[in-house]
């Protein structure tokens, strides 16, 4: 029996693939018609081809568990999630446009505070603000661009709307498995990838390096660039290594650099000191330094902050870029988008209640069996109370946590996510997902974002959680050039739609 699209529920909420009534969403339909020719059995056998073809990649991340480091083989689906490039060309520009506000937010914190003085944003945030780096205050960096990657989480509501989640702008990751994903599927998929117009997105590290060579402070034509690790035991070590050997560059940790007299950074090497113009950190602000920063850091190099503020070495992302990556200043982009660039928000923010805020947090405090609360400043999903969900023991404990740390904390109404069709134990199924596309800006102003980006997925039935370390996993996100799609041959499209190959993704 094939897989019976007639039984799946996309009704009770917004599905990434099928409306309502079943019906094939814009440059679906081709999917859609080729899964329901493909046996349980069939299909089965591609999910293992593609599990077996991630752990011969060695495709892994790490789950911190009970004091405990847990390498896992990364958590895949085979069925895409598909978006039309129409819509996606609309995100785009709303993506350019948050992330242009949010370094010019973070260039007036760190300089003359308009923002602040004009009463769009408050100071009383920025004085209770864990990331605001103090030691940043003056600095300007090259075209006055902080946050070099962002990646922000997008998701999509009941009736089909797409918000900004929340922006990711310290040392944002992911972005490697939306690499592998898309490997993983051309090799699960091949016949797919010969008749949809899919857009690529191998061109990443190209445009990840050339990004980071624009930021070298000596006007070489190919300057040193290094990727700044903190080591084989931090959860996203596997990016670190595949990122730095997709661009050609070295995988440093602190103890390979060392800054010389004349605030330069030396890499050393079998040859002897080589000067360093860009590092790609992927190392927190707090261990960055030991100079400046925590003095038992055993991750970081000593003296890069004045090598920095030096301009003899460029960092990416900028230290202090993390006072925009905050739950509370998330609710204050649409504002900044106004201030600065004089428009309206392209995508809107998810609305949000901040408890600093008397009114606020009384709503919140009174509806907390209905809404998401979250802390300022974790990641991970870690944190968070989902009210629908919790026990009123849980509720208690926010309740006395939000009064103790206003500051601390925001909650949003909770979102009927979107949904797409994944594999499951029970067969073809809806889960939750989002979508954290990647942007890279440029001193010259000139952006660029990842065609789709990581979509992560709820695997557990029914979770709003995602991320990968609390059960998630990850499917490929394909944006469908639909007027492409439409010029192919129907006889072609039938042909490939009527007889998959029986070619298997070990192959």
């Amino acid at each position: 029996m094939a897989v019976e699209w007639r039984s799946y529920d996309s009704r009770t909420h917004f599905d990434e693939l099928l409306d309502a009534k079943g019906g094939a969403r814009a440059g679906a339909q081709r999917l859609l018609d080729y899964l329901a020719a493909l046996s349980p059995k069939e299909l089965a056998e591609r999910q293992l081809a593609a599990d077996l073809a991630i752990k011969i990649m060695g495709v892994t991340f790490t789950v911190y568990s009970e004091g405990k480091n847990v390498d896992r083989a990364w958590p895949f689906d085979i069925i895409p999630r598909i978006i039309p490039s129409k819509e996606w060309e609309r995100t785009e520009r709303g993506l350019k446009q948050r992330v242009t506000a949010l370094n010019h937010f973070i260039q007036d914190v760190y300089g003359a505070r308009k923002i602040v003085k004009d009463g769009i944003f408050p100071e009383s945030v920025l004085a209770e603000s864990v990331n605001l780096r103090p030691q940043c205050m003056g600095m300007k960096p090259r075209g006055g661009i902080w946050a070099h990657i962002c990646g922000s989480d997008l998701v999509r509501d009941g009736d089909g709307t797409l918000y900004v989640l929340e922006d990711n702008l310290r040392v944002p990751s992911g972005v490697s498995y939306m690499l592998e994903n898309r490997l993983v599927t051309k090799r699960v998929w091949p016949e797919l990838f010969e008749t949809t117009a899919i857009r690529p997105v191998d061109d990443y590290p190209a445009q990840l390096f050339d990004m980071l060579c624009a930021l070298s402070p000596r006007p070489l034509d190919t300057p040193t660039v290094v990727l700044l690790t903190p080591g084989i035991y931090n959860s996203a070590y596997f990016e670190h290594a595949y990122l730095a050997q997709q661009m050609g560059v070295e995988l440093v940790e602190g103890p390979d650099l060392v800054v010389d007299d004349n605030d330069c950074v030396q890499m050393r090497t079998i040859y002897g000191l080589k000067r360093v113009d860009v590092i790609y950190r992927r190392v927190d602000d707090l261990f960055l330094d030991p100079e400046t920063f925590r003095p038992d850091s055993m991750l970081g190099v000593p003296g890069l902050m004045r090598a920095w503020k030096s301009g003899k070495v460029a960092l990416a992302n900028a230290p202090g870029a993390g006072v925009a990556d905050d739950k509370v200043v998330y609710a204050y982009v649409p504002a900044m988008i106004k201030y600065y660039l004089g428009e309206d928000p392209i995508l809107p923010n998810v609305p949000s209640f901040l408890c600093m805020d008397d009114k606020q947090r009384q709503h919140v405090l009174a509806n907390l069996d209905q809404l998401v609360v979250k802390p300022a400043n974790e990641s991970g999903g870690y944190g968070m109370l989902i009210g629908p969900r919790s026990t009123p023991a849980e509720r208690e404990k926010f309740r006395e946590l939000i009064e103790k740390n206003p500051r601390n904390y925001m909650a949003q109404p909770t979102l009927a996510l979107s949904t797409a069709p994944t594999i499951t134990d029970a067969g073809v199924q809806p889960r939750h997902l989002d979508l954290r596309p990647f942007i890279l800006s440029k001193p010259d102003g000139e952006a660029y974002v990842t065609t789709g980006g990581l979509t992560r997925v709820a695997m557990v039935k029914g979770s709003l959680v995602v991320n990968s370390s609390q059960g998630g996993g990850s499917k490929d996100t394909w944006i469908v050039d639909l007027d492409a799609a439409d010029a192919a041959p129907p006889s072609q499209q039938q042909q490939q739609a009527q007889k998959p190959s029986k070619q298997q993704g070990s192959k």
